[in-house]
């Protein structure tokens, strides 16, 4: 693919522009160097990218430019200087569900300081890649909002991961999910979601957040 023949340099023109990127980049790189006596199914480019994306330093800047670049085919090809991450993200995801194979899960992920706007039966998507934990392993302490997922196509990144301990499931920015039912009777609001499919196009409903405490959705 075209994409695949340009990446190289795609993604050491995006390391040029972003300090922060190309920080994370040296440092995901250099764990994946030690982690590499145990071998990997994925290519070193597809681990490093998964590697930095659950670092802390780049995650939220990520992800809000991801749900940023989904509002229109303009944003992503003009302002989104992420594409090769993103890119390798995705091509990630695609080996490990082949290697995983389908695993249909009940994950979970909290939200603090931002209300959600969603009525039983809409039909939303987060916009963003998100790693999930499985339900029975999920700490509600704390949250303002968490999301119940019901979901087939989340893929196992532990092996990848910054903190191998929080045995995160990811999920793609694409998916789509029917609310199944809003529960708010005490502690954080429960959002229970079911799997719909997936939209890879910009027309499919944002799922909408007042902000409250100063952050964007998309940094969740």
């Amino acid at each position: 693919p075209a994409m695949t023949k340009a990446l190289p340099a795609l993604k050491d023109s995006e390391l040029q522009q972003n300090k922060n990127f190309a920080q994370v980049w040296a440092k995901a790189t250099a764990d994946w160097e030690k982690k590499l006596s145990s071998g990997s199914y994925l290519s070193s480019h597809q681990a490093i990218a998964l590697l930095a994306y659950t670092m802390d330093e780049l995650y939220e800047e990520f992800n809000a430019a991801v749900h940023e670049a989904g509002s229109s085919r303009q944003e992503y090809r003009d302002n989104f200087h992420f594409k090769a991450l993103h890119f390798l993200l995705t091509q990630a995801m695609r080996r490990l569900r082949e290697i995983q194979g389908e695993q249909c899960q009940c994950l979970a992920r909290g939200v603090r300081g931002v209300q959600f706007k969603a009525e039983p039966g809409d039909i939303v998507r987060f916009g963003q890649f998100m790693a999930m934990s499985l339900c029975e392993k999920f700490d509600a302490s704390g949250m303002d909002t968490v999301f119940y997922v019901g979901t087939c196509q989340g893929v196992d990144i532990r092996d990848f991961s910054s903190d191998p301990s929080k045995k995160q499931v990811l999920i793609p920015p694409f998916h789509t999910f029917k609310v199944n039912f809003i529960r708010k009777e005490g502690g954080p609001t429960q959002i229970h979601l079911n799997a719909s499919g997936t939209h890879s196009n910009y027309n499919c409903e944002w799922l909408q957040g007042d902000v409250t405490e100063g952050t964007t959705w998309g940094d969740g």
